[in-house]
C-alpha cells in the first residue's frame, strides 16, 4: 500500500486523552463499591474528520468510555450544528463499551451507589468530557489534508457467544479443539486512511465483542486499548481508532487477568495489520450519510405494586430504579411508551456501506445486515448513545439477560415489546 495515490478526499485526525485527574467511580459494572486506585494506562477520544470531494463533510469519534447518555449526546449534537454545521447524519460518536472508563452524566443512572462527591465529580467530569470532545473535533476539522481511503476486511476469533456458551467451560472445550456454540462475527473492518505521500493518517477498526476482559479499579482501554497501542507502535504519529461492532452477546473468553487483556488486543491488532498489508479496495471519494430514530415500544410500564417490590430487591440496581421511578410517579412524572432508537448509515465511495446501531445490538443484526447488503457491510453496534440491550426476535423469544433487563440503563420497562428486531 505504501505510495498510493491521494484522491479527491480530505481527512484529519486528533486525539486528547480523557482520563480523570481525580479517583473516580468506574463504569458499566454495578458490583464496584470504590473509586478509582490508578491507571494502567490512558484513556482516550478520538476524531477523523472527512471531506468527499463535493465537500460533504463528516466526523467519527472513537473513545474508550463505556458509554454516553442521550442527554450529552443530544447537546453534543447542537454542539456540532451550530460549530461546524453538521447534521446527526454526519456525526459518528463510537463508544468501545470499556468498564474501565469513568461514568459519565446520565449513563446507567441507576447502577452505581454514588455519594454526594462522587456525583458531583461525575458532573464536572462530564461537562469537561463533553468541551474536550468538542475541541478535538475543530482540531482535527482545522487538520484536513488531501488524502486517499482504502477498505478492507480480517478476521480475529476471541469472541465467544456468552449466551450459548458457559465462561468456564470455554478454555477446556477451546483446548480440546470443540466448535463453540452460538452465531458469532469474527469480521475484523478496516479503513485505512493515508495522506498525499501514502503515509498513515489513521487506521479505523472493529470487532464485535465485549470489551469487557477486566473489572479492575484501574483506568484502561481493555483489549480494544491494547490493541490501539500496539497499532500505535507499529505507526507512530498514525491514529489507530477502534469501534465495536454488534457485541451485545459477545465476550472475550477467558478473561479477569491483565495477560489476557494484552492478548486480546495483540490479536486483534495482528489481524488488523495484515489486512493494512494486504491489498485493499480503494474508496472513491463520495460519501452520503443518513440518519433517523426508529421507535422501539416498551413491553409495558411498570405498576406502583412492581415499584414497591422493587424498592426492597437485593439487587441494588433494581431497588435505585425502583425508588426513582416511584419518586417521579409522586411527583406527577409519567412514563414513556417509547424510545427513539438512533440508527445512522454511511456509503463511502459506490459500495462501502456503514451502518451504526445504538448499544447494545445483539450479534444476529450485524449477521443480517450483512446477508442483506452483502459481507462486506460494516456494522457498529456501540454508536450514539447507550439505549439498552437490544434483541434479535430470536433472543427476544429466548428471554435471558440480553433478551430483558432494560430497566438497568434507567427506561421505565422491564423489556422491549414483541418485534423489536
Amino acid at each position: 500500500m505504501t505510495g498510493s495515490t491521494a484522491g479527491n478526499w480530505k481527512a484529519g485526525t486528533a486525539e486528547a486523552v480523557i482520563t480523570p485527574r481525580k479517583p473516580m467511580w468506574l463504569a458499566g459494572y454495578g458490583g464496584r463499591d470504590r473509586p478509582s486506585e490508578g491507571t494502567l494506562h490512558d484513556v482516550w477520544i478520538k476524531v477523523l474528520a472527512l471531506e468527499d470531494a463535493s465537500g460533504q463533510r463528516a466526523l467519527m469519534m472513537t473513545s474508550d468510555l463505556c458509554g454516553i447518555a442521550r442527554e450529552m449526546y443530544d447537546s453534543l449534537c447542537g454542539r456540532f450544528e451550530r460549530d461546524f454545521a453538521l447534521s446527526r447524519a454526519d456525526i459518528m460518536l463510537c463508544f468501545t463499551h470499556n468498564h474501565c472508563a469513568p461514568v459519565t452524566a446520565g449513563d446507567l443512572i441507576d447502577y452505581y451507589p454514588l455519594d454526594g462527591e462522587q456525583l458531583r465529580l461525575v458532573e464536572e467530569y462530564s461537562t469537561w468530557l463533553e468541551t474536550r470532545i468538542v475541541e478535538t473535533a475543530r482540531e482535527a476539522l482545522g487538520a484536513m489534508v488531501p488524502a486517499s481511503l482504502h477498505a478492507g476486511e480480517g478476521t480475529c476469533t476471541f469472541a465467544v457467544n456468552r449466551r450459548e456458551n458457559r465462561e468456564e467451560e470455554v478454555p477446556a472445550a477451546i483446548a480440546k479443539g470443540e466448535t463453540l456454540k452460538g452465531p458469532v462475527d469474527h469480521s475484523v473492518p478496516v479503513l485505512a486512511v493515508r495522506d498525499a505521500g501514502g503515509d498513515f493518517l489513521a487506521a479505523v477498526f472493529g470487532y464485535a465483542c465485549h470489551n469487557t476482559t477486566l473489572a479492575f479499579y484501574k483506568w484502561c482501554g481493555d483489549y480494544a486499548g491494547f490493541a490501539q497501542l500496539a497499532l500505535g507502535r507499529s505507526h507512530p504519529g498514525a491514529s489507530a481508532m477502534c469501534f465495536t461492532g454488534c457485541g451485545g452477546d459477545q465476550n472475550p473468553v477467558p478473561r479477569r487477568r491483565v495477560e489476557l487483556c494484552e492478548k486480546y488486543g495483540r490479536l486483534l491488532a495482528e489481524a488488523v495489520e495484515k489486512v493494512l498489508a494486504s491489498p485493499m479496495r480503494e474508496i472513491a471519494p463520495r460519501l452520503r450519510t443518513a440518519f433517523d430514530f426508529v421507535t422501539l415500544d416498551f413491553e409495558r410500564n411498570p405498576t406502583r405494586k412492581e415499584l414497591e417490590e422493587a424498592t426492597r430487591s437485593p439487587r441494588a440496581v433494581l431497588s435505585r430504579w425502583g425508588k426513582r421511578l416511584l419518586k417521579s410517579l409522586d411527583e406527577g412524572g409519567k412514563f414513556e411508551k417509547n424510545y427513539p432508537y438512533p440508527v445512522q448509515v454511511w456509503r463511502l465511495g459506490d459500495e462501502q456501506l456503514w451502518i451504526s446501531l445504538g448499544a447494545e445490538a445483539v450479534v444476529d443484526y450485524s449477521l443480517r445486515f450483512k446477508k442483506e447488503y452483502g459481507p462486506r457491510t460494516w456494522v457498529g453496534g456501540y454508536t450514539h448513545t447507550q439505549v439498552a440491550y437490544i434483541p434479535s426476535q430470536r433472543v427476544w423469544e429466548e428471554g435471558g439477560y440480553e433478551g430483558g433487563n432494560i430497566y438497568e440503563y434507567g427506561h421505565p420497562a422491564q423489556r422491549w415489546a414483541d418485534g423489536v428486531e
